[in-house]
Parts: C-alpha cells; structure tokens; sequence
C-alpha cells in the first residue's frame, strides 16, 4: 500500500532517502510535520518528518540515518517494496510568516527536515541565511535543494573538507552580529540546538527547534515522547514537534534518548547476525 518509488544512499549509505506513495498524506502535509512508519505489522513504530511532500505524485520523501534495529530493517527494503504502516501527517506545521531576515541552521539528518521549512519560509518573502554542518564534506545531505531554498548558503566542517572549518555556531556569532535577524530555526543534534539555542538567547532572537524524543503512538497518548518546555510536560507529537528554543530543558532530553541505547544496540547485533 505505501510503496517505495524512490530509494537513494546518501553519506556513503548510512543516510537513506525513500520516496513513499502515500497520496492522502501528500495532499494534507505541512512543513515541521511527521510520520510514523512501520515495516511490518510487528515492526516498531518510527517517527520521520517528511523532507519533501508531492501533492500531484501522491508521494512524501522521508530521510533516516541507520542507527539501529528499526531502521537497518528499513535500509534492506528497494523500490518496490511496501511499508506495512505510514500514519500521519502528525505534529502542528510550522508557523510560516514573512519576518524579514532569517535563518535556518541545519545539521546531520537535521538538515532533511529543515528543508521544507526554508523552503516555505522563502517562498512568503523572507530572506533566508542557512547554515549547514556536517563531521565531513562525505555526510553532508540535500546541499543542492538547500542552496535553491535559501538566498545565501553557509557550509561547515568538523574537520574542514568542505566550507567553513568549525561548527555552525561560529558561523551563526558572524551572522548575527552583521544582520538584524527576527528567527533563527534550528534542527539537528541535540547538543547543536542546545548551543545555538543559547546564543541567540543572549542576542534575544526568537528560536524554533524540532525535537526527536522517544516516540509511539504519536497522538499523546503514551507520553512516551514528553519533554520539558518552560518548566512545563509537553508532548513532542501533538505539542510539538517544534518549541522555543530558548525554553527547552535539553539536558533531560539528551538522558531520555540515551536511556535505551544498551538495549538498541544489542537488538542492532541480533539483527546484523540474522541478516
């Protein structure tokens, strides 16, 4: 029912694109919005935010770094194949308004669902500054769409083989000290978000970021995905998955998705040894 019609290896095959058939989904998405995909009827339940959404191919293109189990099942499956289960769209869309100058920062698998973002957010007349980093120039993702989508294109390097040599904070102190910037949105590694998030806080820019809790049913129900926003429980499927950059407790959130990461990674060797 939801078959891949599209399959790419990106950063060397540890990122996988699939473009899913899925034409009630692809009329309703919105940019920040997600999915939550099944392999098979006994698969887990993994949430995705959509990279791109074709209403007249009835197609929505989702992107996933292999990390475990789950999601090393998913890289076996070619075109063709079919997902057992997309639910969705899922989460509150992006606020998208003309600002004036914005920008985007983006980073790992991050970088797939800012894309649509930038996207809408040039297209209603903002001018947009995206800032992109990567560990090396090989595991850098979308840097062609992401250059359509913004007016000027940043590109960063942990190790300095592509673009600035450093991280995306060094590159957003520059920018933010040369531009009056009303939004910053930020989308990546915990730690990335976290530190972006605290610099524009002594600027007083507003900050959106998207976060990736521990996910399952996606409507509230389980609280699995709940996190610490102003002092306050939210649900990161039906609150979020976008908050306040400048609110979020990101110390809890980085021990919540660290709490099973025994058990993934043994899960990951069965799986491997079965394979």
């Amino acid at each position: 029912m939801f078959k891949i019609v599209n399959r790419e290896e990106m950063a060397q095959g540890t990122i996988i694109l699939n473009e899913i058939e899925a034409p009630r989904i692809a009329r309703k998405a919105k940019p920040g919005q997600f999915v939550i995909i099944q392999s098979h009827e006994k698969g887990e339940r993994i949430p995705l935010t959509m990279a791109d959404v074709d209403p007249d191919k009835g197609t929505i293109t989702i992107i996933y770094m292999v990390v475990g189990k789950s999601t090393a099942s998913f890289s076996k499956m070619a075109v063709g194949a079919e997902y057992f289960a997309v639910i969705g769209p899922l989460g509150k869309a992006t606020h998208i308004e003309k600002r004036g100058k914005v920008v985007c920062v983006g980073g790992g698998t991050g970088i797939a669902v800012l894309h649509p973002i930038t996207r809408a957010l040039k297209e209603v007349g903002n001018h947009v500054t995206t800032i992109l980093g990567s560990r090396n120039k090989d595991l850098l993702i979308l840097e062609d769409k992401m250059k359509k989508a913004s007016d000027v294109l940043h590109i960063c390097t942990d190790d300095g083989s592509k673009g600035h040599h450093g991280f995306v904070t060094d590159v957003l102190k520059d920018v933010l000290a040369k531009d009056d910037i009303s939004l910053v949105v930020a989308i990546g590694p915990v730690p990335m978000m976290k530190f972006v998030s605290s610099i524009t806080k002594e600027k007083g820019v507003e900050t959106l970021v998207s976060l990736n809790p521990i996910m399952v049913d996606g409507t509230g129900m389980c609280g699995g995905c709940r996190v610490s926003v102003g002092g306050e429980t939210k649900f990161a499927c039906v609150d979020g998955p976008e908050f306040d950059g400048h609110k979020v407790d990101y110390d809890e959130l980085s021990k919540r998705l660290r709490a099973y990461q025994e058990d993934e990674k043994k899960s990951l060797e069965q799986f491997e040894k079965k394979a």
